[in-house]
């Protein structure tokens, strides 16, 4: 893959790697151009990692070329195709809403996707207008950047610009285009596309791509698909863990939401659990619970069955070998997501040895959480720093008793108490994207045009493992009410 050397005042260094590949991927297309576009919202610091000069980017002609209204010199804007089960039902769907503008090529030598969320129409809308509400697009911004600092993989906003066009759902609101920036566009989906659409052809072409920009160190395997497989298995257990220890709810874990990249992907209605409860749901659009946070390890791997049904022909001439391959390596899955989370749990509760009754006590802590309705975050925040949990909890003779037990526990670490309290203090952030916060700066600037409340949020969040008064006014909980919170898709 070799990149335009050509530059530009703004710093923009495309090449288009997505588009050497088989025309049934995409569809090339230009921009569709808005009335007044104005930038709202500049990453500048990830801006000038990603090469570019921040202030050409926030001149009209800058504006103009994040907007849509022009295309920046070497980019070849297009919308992907892809497929995805969607609550568990099969759909051809695609951009439906976003174009790629191409692959920024950063100045240390990586690619980068950048994309427009919400520049309007393509082929694959399926009867949508193609934009996006202001809301959505901030709350992208404001929830990608906040797991990026909690260390989270995660695609990145460059960038939110208001429109000057209205778009309509229940009611008319502002349109606004978020520029997202990713390591691929690349999904479960692109495959499964590949498998119900395209050739056996096109599949090898997309699995050979994907090896190249993502997995390199894989390509000299003797069976390289089954290696892409091992890799992705891999990055889901993993980042599907690190949700799981945050609180994090992705809210709708379909499989063209499921990056191969393992990056986390599609902001919707996304959120963070306050209190501690397997079954919690915020998506509006979840009726059933399918994408609760109790339930997002077991769906991290039926989505990858669904992944690796699309390979089953790449990974051996016969069809019954293929899937005992295939079946082997999905097998693996339970134990590396449950390796990642214990161990992430025990980073929680400052145990650095290793015990075989560890486990048990991560659960009986969860346990009384639950049955408490404990806020997950500060719950360990204050185990963290030695304070007093929630009173409710506190009260309880069994967590009384659980505290004397993880104690005893850490008293036995041979690196000694200072080691686990720097542990936990690198393990349990003090601020997290709170509901009523993430909600209380969308309303500022929607409503108001004020995105200093935003602003604030953001800076406290690009901290979050720090203590200050600052911070602590960011981790108190919301005022208790008898309606649930709820997000929505914002399509």
């Amino acid at each position: 893959m070799t990149a335009n050397q050509s530059t530009n005042p703004t710093g923009w260094r495309f090449d288009n790697s997505y588009a050497r590949l088989p025309n049934l991927f995409f569809t090339q297309q230009s921009t569709n151009p808005v009335s007044e576009p104005a930038l709202v919202k500049c990453n500048e610091p990830f801006a000038e990692s990603l090469g570019l000069n921040t202030q050409s980017l926030k001149s009209d002609e800058g504006v103009a070329s994040l907007s849509g209204n022009a295309i920046p010199e070497g980019a070849a804007p297009l919308a992907q195709a892809y497929a995805g089960h969607q609550f568990g039902h099969f759909n051809i769907l695609g951009d439906g809403r976003a174009l790629l503008l191409g692959e920024q090529i950063t100045p240390e030598g990586k690619r980068y996707d950048i994309q427009l969320k919400g520049s309007g129409r393509t082929p694959y809308s399926r009867g949508g207008d193609g934009r996006a509400a202001l809301g959505p697009m901030l709350r992208e911004y404001i929830i990608s950047e906040a797991m990026h600092a909690l260390g989270i993989p995660t695609t990145r906003s460059l960038a939110v610009l208001t429109t000057g066009d209205p778009v309509y759902r229940e009611t008319e609101l502002q349109g606004a285009i978020l520029v997202r920036v990713a390591a691929s566009h690349l999904r479960v989906g692109t495959f499964q596309y590949a498998r119900a659409m395209g050739t056996i052809d096109d599949l090898r072409a997309l699995a050979d791509y994907t090896l190249e920009r993502h997995y390199p160190e894989v390509q000299a395997q003797e069976n390289r698909y089954l290696g892409l497989l091992q890799e992705v298995i891999n990055r889901q257990a993993a980042l599907i863990a690190q949700w799981q220890l945050v609180g994090f709810i992705h809210g709708v874990m379909n499989t063209d939401n499921m990056a191969i990249s393992g990056e986390t992907i599609d902001y919707g209605p996304c959120a963070f659990m306050d209190a501690y409860d397997p079954s919690t749901v915020f998506s509006s659009i979840d009726a059933q619970g399918r994408y609760a946070y109790g339930n997002q390890p077991k769906i991290g791997v039926w989505n990858l069955a669904r992944f690796a049904e699309t390979l089953l022909q790449l990974l051996h001439e016969d069809e019954d070998k293929a899937v005992e391959l295939a079946e082997a390596e999905l097998s693996r899955y339970y134990d590396l997501h449950h390796q990642h989370w214990l161990a992430g749990m025990r980073a929680k509760l400052g145990m650095i040895n290793e015990e075989p009754e560890d486990e048990a006590l991560i659960e009986r802590l969860l346990e009384l959480m639950k049955v408490d309705g404990a806020d997950f975050t500060n719950t360990f925040l204050a185990l963290t720093y030695g304070e007093p949990v929630e009173a409710a909890l506190a009260d309880s003779a069994e967590y009384k008793e659980w505290h004397q037990v993880w104690q005893a526990r850490l008293s036995r670490e041979e690196a000694g108490s200072e080691a686990s309290s720097r542990l936990m203090r690198a393990s349990n952030p003090v601020v997290i994207p709170r509901n009523h916060r993430v909600e209380e700066a969308i309303q500022a600037a929607v409503n108001d045009g004020d995105y200093s409340v935003m602003d604030r949020l953001l800076s406290v969040l690009a901290t979050p493992f720090v203590r200050s008064e600052e911070h602590a006014a960011y981790a108190g909980l919301p005022t208790r009410t008898d309606l649930p919170y709820r997000t929505f898709c914002g399509t």
